[in-house]
């Protein structure tokens, strides 16, 4: 399975329900690189969303524990069970989880590989992506050149799990 998120200096992941920064070719990469795959999301992830709408050409797949939630076009499941249960019908390759915080956190350690764009830039943040570089079965298996977003610095970062 994949992580994909774009991050701060110190993987700070949002604010308010909201992205850190919106970079086109971050979105692109995130279009790009999830477009008919399956992306796992908690309720307030999909709800940051405009209007609230799964993302498109994506299966789309929420855990929330509220048992009552109801939505046009997704998935939903109610606990870490019955998510792993409804993941085990998809290719392992073509899974993303796309946030927020909590699913990363529950999700990270059965991941092999993590899609980070590293925005070299602090901003107030509430919520935070597990920190890789902390993690000794983390390595950086690919990186881009700098990019630039007016004066913005950023990097496409490819995490792998060491085997």
């Amino acid at each position: 399975m994949n992580l994909i998120a774009a991050v701060d200096k110190n993987w700070a992941i949002g604010l308010n329900n909201k992205l850190l920064v919106r970079i086109p070719e971050d979105q692109k990469f995130f279009r790009n690189t999830t477009t008919g795959k399956v992306v796992v999301m908690g309720r307030k992830t999909l709800e940051s969303f405009p209007q609230g709408q799964p993302l498109k050409n994506r299966t789309n797949i929420v855990l929330t524990r509220d048992k009552n939630y109801q939505k046009k076009d997704v998935v939903i499941v109610h606990s870490m069970e019955q998510l792993l249960e409804e993941l085990k019908q998809y290719n392992s390759e073509d899974i993303y989880i796309i946030g927020g915080e909590s699913i990363y956190r529950q999700m990270v350690d059965m991941c092999d590989i993590a899609h980070i764009t590293k925005i070299d830039f602090e901003y107030m943040a509430d919520s935070w992506f597990p920190n890789l570089d902390e993690k000794d079965e983390w390595e950086i298996t690919a990186d881009s050149e700098e990019q630039t977003y007016f004066d913005l610095e950023y990097y496409f970062l490819k995490y792998e799990r060491k085997k």
